[in-house]
């Protein structure tokens, strides 16, 4: 697949909530990073990004992309997508908006590194919990 293809899948499941599928999109390897989070500790691994979206698939969420912009670049391996998030807060029904900038370099068809700038600020006054991705401490519980 082509970085702009792997693009269109991560945001396909996540809008669709295949939340289980998205892992095998990464490399074993990989490393990504939310630059605009509360914590600046990357993900560093499938298995971490397993558990990140294992966390995000329990939160209260349905989302659909729009406004969806994917630049190709000088550079094969890296696409730079521009893209809004309209959400809704299932338990509540309240509505949100969350403006996003993924920077993807893949390699073989998985990504290997990722840069997410989203407002993790929004996402977390949405669903009524402190700022930053999804995580899951130590004992399996996502906050």
């Amino acid at each position: 697949m082509t970085p702009r293809e792997v693009f269109e899948r991560l945001i396909d499941g996540v809008t669709s909530g295949d939340w289980d599928a998205l892992p095998a999109l990464y490399a074993e390897d990989t490393v990504v990073v939310h630059p605009m989070a509360e914590s600046d500790e990357p993900l560093v691994g499938r298995e971490a990004l397993r558990r990140h979206f294992a966390a995000a698939a329990a939160l209260p969420l349905r989302m659909s992309a729009r406004d969806v912009v994917v630049h190709e670049t000088a550079d094969p391996e890296a696409v730079i997508a521009e893209f809004e998030y309209a959400g809704r807060v299932t338990t509540t029904g309240r509505r949100f908006t969350v403006r996003n900038v993924f920077v993807l370099r893949v390699r073989d068809g998985l990504i290997v590194e990722s840069r997410d700038y989203a407002d993790h600020l929004r996402f977390g006054a949405a669903i009524g919990r402190p700022p930053g991705p999804p995580t899951v401490g130590v004992d399996g519980a996502s906050s």
